[in-house]
């Protein structure tokens, strides 16, 4: 598959595909589902130029990175009882919960976000409503890591209210929350996958496509490389790290469990 990639006999979109099956990624595990990258950065411009680099998020470093805001957790954290490695970030960049927000328009995600909010939708400020909003949260917010979904790349609908939800209303504009609001160089829903798989099959990110994977599924991933790259996650969050069958008490192991489940899953390191 690296060798078809390195060819161009698959596209990335298809690589990044396979790369997540291979780390155990699937569309049938809310808490393991397939992760892709913010590829651009530019949300508010009326024109999208793909030759001008400026519109591309840096793929070589974490999303919260790439913010002004000095964050360094992981020098200042320390665990007084000396159990927990020290980390960066203490939420994760792929989770159920994170799923769910962006797939909150179209079942089965509507109703299973409704039952994790005991029966109601979040408040409509907590919503995917909009994606430049969501790109500048990201931007200010150094305890939102949230990479992208497939999805972004080729399901339209998802960024539609086409059940017609009431989703709430925003507390500061008075807006409703229906449709996801687009950046201003997408016209319609498909116009904003077409051009956003078309940024990330371009010449840009197929140079640079390698250096976020070296942070997701690569040597970046974990040990001194992550350290450097400030790419350090809970520990709970990494393969292996927590042995659950030897655990003896119940309640522990089924909270350790539930820990990882809903925090968010390090893929496999390739």
């Amino acid at each position: 598959v690296l060798q078809k990639w390195v060819n161009r006999e698959i596209s990335n979109f298809d690589y990044l595909i396979q790369l997540n099956t291979m780390a155990g990624r699937t569309y049938n595990d809310l808490a393991q589902y397939p992760v892709f990258p913010w590829i651009l950065r530019d949300y508010t411009s009326e024109e999208l130029d793909l030759n001008n680099p400026a519109v591309f998020r840096d793929l070589s470093k974490p999303i919260v990175v790439l913010t002004k805001i000095s964050f360094f957790r992981y020098e200042n954290f320390e665990d007084p009882l000396g159990m927990i490695d020290k980390f960066h970030y203490g939420t994760h960049y792929s989770n159920a919960a994170g799923v769910m927000h962006y797939l909150i328009r179209v079942e089965p995600f509507t109703t299973l976000h409704i039952q994790l909010q005991s029966g109601r939708f979040d408040c409509a400020d907590r919503q995917f409503h909009s994606i430049p909003a969501t790109w500048q949260a990201l931007m200010d917010n150094p305890n939102d890591v949230k990479e992208l979904i497939p999805e972004f790349f080729y399901f339209p609908e998802f960024l539609e209210n086409q059940n017609g939800f009431n989703l709430g209303q925003l507390q500061m504009s008075k807006e409703m929350v229906n449709d996801v609001v687009l950046p201003k160089w997408a016209h319609s829903p498909e116009d904003f996958i077409y051009k956003h798989r078309k940024a990330l099959e371009s010449e840009y990110v197929s140079a640079h496509l390698h250096e976020w994977i070296d942070l997701i599924f690569g040597y970046k991933q974990r040990g001194p490389a992550a350290v450097e790259a400030l790419n350090v996650f809970y520990y709970c969050t990494y393969e292996g790290a927590v042995d659950l069958d030897a655990l003896t008490d119940e309640k522990e192991r089924k909270a350790l469990e539930g820990m990882i489940n809903n925090f968010g899953q390090t893929p496999c390191q390739l």
